[in-house]
């Protein structure tokens, strides 16, 4: 199962340098902390849409390998994270196997609860960069993180109802 909301958000174009836009929504795009967070901070009820959890092959991370160690497997975790159940973004989590020891073997059992509080609950976390991307007129993000060293890649897609608009 899909989500058109995921097809765009693999279809995000990156910009090298950031882009000018206001400052608001720079505020959102660059954020360093979790986005269930800042969800939460609108006053809404945030819940997690699970669209897709399990192991893949490369082929199916061809567009972030670039960005992850060479690996067979990878964790994908596609969701979409909502405000009073309403989508306002979508995420897309993809994880090497070799991320998945210790306490990360977490990110395999997260089911609906959002990423950002797995994430932001760990002092152990570090982020490397976040890259603004946008694809016909919606705006988004993806950052590798680490978690003890060991990383992952996160994209969010910022969809039409989110606040960012």
């Amino acid at each position: 199962m899909s989500h058109p909301a995921l097809t765009q958000l693999r279809a995000l174009r990156y910009f090298e340098a950031i882009p000018a836009l206001d400052a608001e929504q720079l505020d959102w795009l660059l954020l360093e902390d979790s986005m269930t967070k800042r969800f939460e901070q609108q006053g809404k009820r945030v819940t997690v849409t699970l669209i897709r959890e399990g192991f893949v092959g490369q082929q199916e991370v061809a567009d972030e390998l670039a960005l992850l160690p060479q690996e067979s497997r990878y964790w994908l975790r596609e969701i979409l994270l909502c405000a009073d159940d309403e989508p306002w973004l979508a995420g897309r989590t993809v994880v090497p196997e070799s991320t998945l020891s210790g306490p990360e073997i977490a990110l395999q059992k997260l089911g609906k609860i959002p990423l950002g509080r797995y994430l932001f609950t760990s002092s152990t976390l570090t982020r490397d960069f976040i890259e603004i991307g946008c694809d016909a007129g919606l705006w988004g993000r993806r950052s590798r993180l680490r978690l003890s060293g060991k990383p992952l890649l996160l994209t969010e897609l910022f969809l039409p109802a989110s606040p960012l608009y």
